[in-house]
């Protein structure tokens, strides 16, 4: 039995206890944010005054880069108080959360007077990143035992997905699901369940591996910048790599986390490997604890008009200007798009008995040992490889596990690799090459199982009830048209899904024609289909390079073509004749806003990043998403009069011209990208499943195409424009902001092109217009901005860089 959660206490406004609160206010639940009162206040001073603390941390979290919340104003949900005056209020909450200082007996204090106010029933977990779940209840009622658990959020919340679930020995099981079930569901996290062991299983690994490159970056003589640049991006791990991450994280967690294994697990065979490094415990005493310090391994320091990075000299301990890795290994490596071929490309000569680079000898040691420690650890701290793979993945943002990446390099060339160094294999990686198996994950037809070690068999990865994987489907036989650019699948039930899959899923010739194929089997063999992916980005737009050479070569006939073709599909999506539900995740920029635009429903991933942002390289939206933005504003004016009408078209006016990107689905429906009845969908592995319910609810209510609404002859929509009215006040604006400083005059000239849009050109009096008729203009401006020198040199300098060049 599932119970309900509709409120929430959170017990400790630090770093941690005020992020945790955040997003439970981003998933809509009502909280309470409680922590100590300043020492030495009277008990007659002001509540103002009591809740200092706690006031301190949640503005803390409304200000932290990255933003905890979606939208500013969400941080008005939590209401706050302190320990001593409010404590009673954790007899309104379904979930009582405590994150207070890392001491047993202050969390074990704490509960029991929290003990005295709890309803029955209520669930309490303590957010704890190593302690023993079960000593910190240890005492407490068996009532309260068994609605008790550890549930270990990863830092920064909102994003990173991981939740460990740490039932205590009288935990009861629908206590666990229910914990499950709404971490995933409503607050958008994976979650694993973990053993009660030191470290749980994450922060167990991944301490041993910032270890482990600590130690290697010893033996080697390499720059904490030669070792960011093997241990980022090109291994399939995020951008701040080993050093960067302990900055964010902190030296004195990570001292914390460290200590935790030496003190609690002497018999771990890697124990010597847990003393706090004398590099860190210098650091430590120094107070260089990283980001919350404003140094670290990295220190920001201001330069002439802007931030500097400097980067500490270990030899030294000295900073130092930033040195740029050099390692040929890894840049002939850079353009291998995949993380498996990318992984054995560098890895396989170091197999084949070759010494290799640096790089490439810092990575064996690196990984070869991580994944042999993750095997030692199994069945300690988890009886299942999928849920540590999870765990790696999901706390540390890992694209592949130990298991996983042991697949990738080839467990017998992993295992061969060891033992021709005189390295001891785990009895698990024993046991599993003794099974006759090539590789720990198996795939038949969509179903996929995994190695267990319990059995020597394998078995099933289950995913949570109602989350569908794309690439299953396709194994399971369900995709019915695919070309080099996107496929179409059956997601069963009626319902189509269009995916994109060409290179970073740019919007090409392919995709158009995928989108049109899907429309058609509408007519014959789906009740509704779901433009979706399963990409870490659903799209950032149109093929600039295509854009930039055609430019060059002035093919201005061929620009039309293309800009029309993108134009008629967004037509077509929206006058569908059943409904087309796009779902964005990740980046949906230009293009990419554009198609999402113009579906029946949007059901967008709380992390969709959705923005109009063609102005940054010199050009306008023009298939449609200045239109859509211009009905939107018409919509919003709806009953009033021209200058409702006016008013409404300034913040777009200003949203597309600045380039400006939503940065949660919230944040998008405050641009206007989204509408009220739109979705939004916390977790990201659900989306799909969720556009599709969508989609069937469109059915179910008997979707009518805004065609049907209209007269014959009908993809001729009526806006109202206002001409002059919009565009000499828009016009004069921008000449303002240009005497300012604050526009370039290329700026310019792209902001009068989309006044232009928006304002239905010169005309000189307001008047209702057709769709063509401003896609019309939309597309003319677009080409007329590909003649322009300066655009040319702003694709040219995005295509380089990534960054945007103002010129």
């Amino acid at each position: 039995m599932k119970r309900r959660i509709e409120k929430a206490v959170v017990l400790g406004a630090g770093t941690m206890g005020a992020r945790i609160a955040a997003h439970f206010a981003n998933a809509g639940l009502p909280c309470v944010l409680l922590d100590i009162v300043p020492p030495g206040l009277p008990a007659d001073a002001p509540a103002e005054a009591r809740n200092k603390i706690v006031r301190a941390g949640l503005d803390g979290a409304r200000k932290s880069k990255p933003a905890a919340f979606f939208t500013a104003g969400l941080a008005d949900r939590i209401a706050v108080g302190n320990f001593d005056d409010d404590l009673a209020r954790c007899a309104e909450a379904d979930w009582i959360i405590e994150v207070v200082a890392e001491n047993l007996e202050i969390k074990r204090n704490l509960l029991a007077r929290v003990a005295q106010f709890r309803k029955p029933g209520a669930i309490v977990t303590t957010n704890t990143s190593g302690l023993p779940v079960h000593l910190i209840a240890e005492g407490l009622p068996e009532e309260f035992q068994q609605h008790w658990a550890g549930t270990h959020f990863f830092n920064p919340p909102r994003y990173l997905k991981l939740v460990e679930l740490i039932p205590g020995p009288k935990t009861s099981a629908d206590v666990v699901e229910t914990l499950r079930d709404f971490c995933d569901r409503r607050l958008g996290k994976g979650v694993v369940v973990a053993k009660d062991t030191p470290n749980f299983i994450a922060n167990r690994i991944g301490t041993f591996s910032i270890l482990n490159a600590l130690k290697l970056m010893g033996s080697l003589g390499m720059t904490i910048e030669e070792v960011d640049a093997c241990t980022g991006p090109v291994i399939g791990q995020p951008k701040s790599a080993t050093f960067r991450t302990a900055d964010i994280v902190g030296l004195d967690v990570l001292v914390h986390v460290v200590k935790n294994v030496y003190d609690t697990v002497p018999d771990d065979e890697s124990w010597e490997m847990f003393r706090v490094p004398a590099l860190v415990e210098e650091m430590a005493r120094r107070g260089w604890l990283g980001d919350k310090t404003g140094q670290g391994f990295y220190k920001k320091v201001r330069g002439e008009g802007e931030k500097e990075i400097l980067t500490l000299d270990v030899n030294t301990m000295e900073y130092r200007a930033r040195q740029k890795a050099r390692f040929a290994s890894l840049e002939s490596a850079k353009g291998i798009e995949d993380t498996t071929d990318r992984l054995r490309t560098l890895i396989g000569p170091v197999l084949e008995g070759h010494k290799g680079d640096k790089a490439q000898q810092f990575l064996w040691g690196l990984l070869s040992e991580n994944c042999l420690y993750a095997a030692r650890r199994v069945p300690e701290i988890s009886d299942h490889l999928a849920d540590v793979d999870r765990a790696m993945r999901w706390g540390f943002a890992w694209e592949l596990g130990p298991f996983e990446l042991m697949d990738a390099i080839g467990v017998k060339e992993f295992a061969d690799g060891v033992r021709k160094e005189g390295r001891a294999l785990p009895p698990l990686i024993e046991k599993f090459l003794a099974s006759g198996r090539t590789s720990f994950y198996e795939s038949n037809r969509g179903a996929k199982s995994v190695f267990s070690p319990a059995t020597g068999g394998q078995e099933n990865v289950e995913e949570p009830t109602g989350v569908l994987i794309l690439k299953s489907l396709k194994e399971a036989g369900r995709e019915v048209e695919r070309n080099s650019g996107a496929s179409l699948i059956d997601l069963g039930d009626g319902v189509v899904c269009c995916e994109f899959h060409s290179k970073m899923n740019a919007i090409g010739a392919d995709l158009i024609a995928m989108i049109h194929k899907g429309i058609k089997r509408l007519d014959s063999d789906f009740d509704a289909m779901v433009v979706a992916n399963q990409a870490v980005n659903f799209s950032v737009g149109v093929n600039l390079m295509l854009v930039l050479v055609a430019a060059q070569e002035q093919e201005w006939d061929e620009l039309h073509l293309a800009v029309r073709q993108f134009q008629n599909v967004n037509l077509a999506i929206k006058y569908a004749p059943k409904p087309v539900v796009i779902a964005p995740q990740g980046m949906a920029l230009g293009g990419g806003c554009e198609i999402s635009l113009h579906g029946a429903r949007i059901q967008a991933a709380a992390e969709a990043y959705m923005g109009l942002v063609e102005a940054g390289v010199g050009l306008i939206p023009g298939g449609g998403g200045s239109k859509e933005m211009l009905i939107r504003a018409n919509e919003h004016a709806a009953g009033g009069d021209d200058l409702d009408l006016f008013h409404a078209l300034r913040p777009i006016f200003e949203t597309i011209a600045m380039a400006k990107v939503g940065t949660s689905a919230e944040e998008c429906r405050d641009y206007g990208f989204l509408r009220r009845e739109d979705g939004v969908s916390m977790n990201r592995e659900r989306l799909v499943a969720d556009a599709k319910e969508a989609a069937l609810a469109l059915v179910r209510g008997g979707y009518k195409p805004p065609a049907a609404s209209w007269q014959e002859g009908a993809q001729t929509t009526q806006i109202k424009v206002l001409g002059e009215q919009f565009l000499a006040t828009a016009k004069m604006a921008i000449h303002l902001l240009f005497r300012g400083g604050y526009a370039s005059e290329h700026d310019a000239v792209v902001a009068r092109k989309l006044a232009n849009i928006l304002a239905g050109g010169a005309l000189s009096a307001p008047q209702f217009v057709s769709e063509q008729y401003v896609l019309d203009l939309e597309r003319e401006a677009f080409v007329s901005l590909c003649g322009e020198r300066k655009t040319q040199e702003r694709i040219a300098h995005t295509l380089k860089t990534g960054k945007p060049l103002r010129n």
